[in-house]
This record gives structure tokens, sequence and C-alpha cells, in this order.
């Protein structure tokens, strides 16, 4: 999966910095640490000033207009070095209990190369191998890492399989990248590496006769009223008042500092009141997905937030649009992965409205338009996200703040976010 929330500052995306994020799972599909791209122009493979640290410091800006924090929910970061870099001191610059330095598979393994491992190894600093490749030159940084990472798509599976055997039982984790279909997924669990990275759960195997349990019917059916266009308030409050966690959740953040509320909420009413009918039936929605999760897909939950603010985003900046339904598209578009179903099948007892219906689907609407723009700056493709927002009217300028402001919004969300655990 490509979960890429990205950054920019400028004028024009291709003027702009860019920075963007990749998750890493761990075994169970839990997000354990976020990997960050980032150009500082848009024909900038490297750092040509090697004392200033230029590229670090272009990082250091952009992160800081949204906040490391938000950007990597708290977890560590994977940050590529090029060789420049890594000579220039510009791992240094970054916190080192969160800072994970990967070295580049294009970076010329030399002393002086080795040397600067050695001591960023000794100093705490975490270091990852790039596109690792068996007897490389890279062999002779293996002492100073931390981690492995080996591209399975371009690496033929005997290879990745014995680099998986090597490893076992070594103080290196191994990561398995460009992961693209559940099926390699299996297949390098199997083998044994560690974490995975790559586009691998938005393209599920499809279980075309599986039953959806009754918990998950459940937050189905309340997924779809609480989107009916017709929804009173009344309609709202006891939908709230028959599900017993969406109660507490109600109640729980209607009394959150985040709402800038000190009083006593002693009622379901009142709560509703204080949040308002649109946030709640957002927030609601919200939950009802976390729940038809089941907490089986965590990962696929986060990106769904960030994907339904933005979408939202942009349709409240499109005249004549309707935002809800955008942020409708953005938080289903990966309704497959979460149900482990094809999206026809997910879709087939859902009563959306038809341009969200077929956007899913994938027609070529301008709700697609919308969501395919979202979905490209996610992965770091500028160009592509770039002409998709021109499609809707909007510059370019637009999808950096855009972004920003929902990876922000699905950091503050998640804590309200989570599925109960059962006893």
């Amino acid at each position: 999966m490509s979960e890429l929330a990205n950054l920019a500052v400028g004028s024009d995306l291709r003027e702009a910095i860019a920075v963007a994020r990749q998750p890493i799972l761990d075994r169970k599909g839990q997000v354990i640490a976020h990997e960050l791209l980032y150009r500082h122009t848009p024909d900038a493979t490297a750092c040509t000033d090697r004392g200033d640290s230029a590229g670090a410091r272009t990082l250091n800006d952009a992160v800081l207009s949204v906040g490391l924090d938000a950007l990597t929910c708290g977890l560590p970061a994977f940050i590529n070095l090029t060789h420049q870099l890594l000579l220039g001191g510009a791992g240094t610059l970054l916190p080192r209990d969160i800072a994970v330095l990967e070295l580049r598979e294009d970076i010329p393994v030399d002393d002086e190369v080795v040397q600067v491992c050695r001591r960023l190894h000794a100093d705490g600093y975490a270091l990852a191998l790039d596109d690792f490749v068996a007897g490389s030159p890279a062999e002779a940084l293996v002492p100073w890492v931390r981690y492995i990472k080996v591209d399975v798509l371009e690496t033929a599976e005997a290879g990745w399989t014995a680099i998986a055997k090597r490893f076992t039982g070594k103080p290196v984790k191994l990561v398995a990248e460009k992961v693209e279909t559940i099926e390699v997924a299996d297949a390098t669990r199997a083998a044994g590496y560690d974490y995975f990275q790559g586009y691998y759960f938005c393209r599920p195997r499809t279980f075309a006769a599986t039953h959806m349990p009754a918990r998950r019917l459940a937050y189905v059916q309340l997924l779809i009223a609480l989107n009916k266009p017709d929804l009173s308030f009344d309609e709202l409050e006891n939908l709230v008042k028959h599900d017993v966690s969406l109660s507490y959740r109600v109640m729980r953040s209607a009394n959150s500092a985040a709402f800038a509320t000190h009083r006593e909420i002693t009622s379901i009413r009142t709560a509703l009141v204080l949040l308002g009918m649109d946030q709640i039936r957002k927030w609601a929605s919200v939950w009802a997905m976390a729940g038809l999760s089941g907490g089986e897909a965590p990962g696929a939950v986060s990106l769904a937030l960030v994907r339904a603010r933005g979408c939202e985003r942009i349709g409240e900046l499109i005249a004549g649009s309707d935002s809800g339904g955008l942020f409708l598209l953005g938080l289903c578009s990966l309704l497959d992965v979460i149900l482990r179903q094809s999206m026809e099948v997910a879709l087939a007892d859902m009563p959306l409205p038809t341009p969200i219906r077929e956007a899913l689907l994938g027609a070529p609407n301008s709700s697609r338009t919308a969501l395919n723009a979202i979905i490209a700056y996610e992965r770091g493709e500028w160009d592509a996200a770039g002409e998709l927002i021109e499609q809707l009217g909007l510059g370019q300028s637009t999808l950096p703040s855009i972004y920003a402001d929902a990876v922000r919004w699905a950091r503050t969300l998640s804590q309200f976010s989570a599925p109960e655990t059962t006893k």
C-alpha cells in the first residue's frame, strides 16, 4: 500500500518542496513506521552542496510545516540519504529516537562511507540499506545497519528467499519492499520477512463466497443510514443511542478539549447539538468504518480517513460540489481492502449516490478525478496529481495545504476511531 502523505511549499507543485510518506507494516498488518520521500526541486536527485546539507534542511523545513508527529503519527521515519547527504552529516540533523537513516542503493561504498556508518551506529542512529542485493558492495555496511530492505519486485523469488534464510536469527530486520499483491505479501511473510512495504493491501484477494459477519453487516447498515441525504436530527440521535460504542465516542468527543468545551455533557442529545449534525454524521461514519474493519486493516482505515478529508476539502473549494459525497467517496475507497472483497461485491448492498458509486467502480467522472488527485498525491506522483487537480478547476498550489490538513485531521481523529476491544 502507498499511503503517502504529502506536504509541499511553493506556488506550484513543480516548483514546490514535496514530502511524502509510505507506511511500513509488520506481520500483523500494523503500521510500525513510515518512509519519508522528498525532493526540494522537481529535477533534484541529490544534494550537490556537501557541506550545507541543503536536502536535509529542505526536508526539515517541510516537515515543520505540518509537524513530524502528525506526518508519522509518532512512529519511526525512514529517511533516504544520498551519498552527499550522508557524508555531509545530514543524518545528524534528525532526531535519533525517531529517524531511520536509509542508505540509497547508489551510494558508492568506500572507506569514508564505512567510517561514517560505523560512527552513526555508535552514536545510536538506526541505519537501513535500501534495495539490498546479496554480494554487492553494500555487504560491507551490513554490520552497522538495523534494517535491510529487499526489492521483491525486481529480485527473483529465489534471491529474496535466500536473503531471508541468511538473516534468520540475526540482529537485523528484513523489509520486503515493492510488495504489489497479497500473494507476494503472504510469500515473503512465510519466508521470514519482518516488515512489508508497497501497494499490496490496496489490491486484495477476492473472496466471492465470503459472508459478512453480522456485526460487520450492522456497521454497513449504520454507515448507509448515517449518509442518507434526508437524515433528520431525531433519526441521528436514535442511531447513536442504539449503539453503545457510538454513544460512548460521541460523549467522549463532546467532552474533549478538541472541541474547546469544559462543561459537563449529560445527554446524547446535548452532545449532538454541541458537535453539530454534519460533524457527528462525519465522525460516526468514520467510527462505523473502523468497526467494519474489525481491527484487521488499521492501515487501510487510516488511509481512508486521509482520503476522505482530502476529497472533502477539494469539494469545499469547488462551487456546487457535494463535499459530503466526496468525503464518503474517500472513506469508502478502500472498502474492498477492509472487507476483503471486490469493490463490486462490497458495494452491492450500499445505496450510495450514483456519482459516488460509479467513481468507486472507476468511472471517469469529476468525483473520481478528485479521488485520483488525492491518490496520486499520496503516492508522490506529483505531475499526475497537479494535472488532475487542474482538471477540476483548482490550482496546483491547493493540494499541499489540502493534504497537510487531511493528515492532521486524521491524526487528531485516530484517538477516537479505534474499534472497541472485546473481551
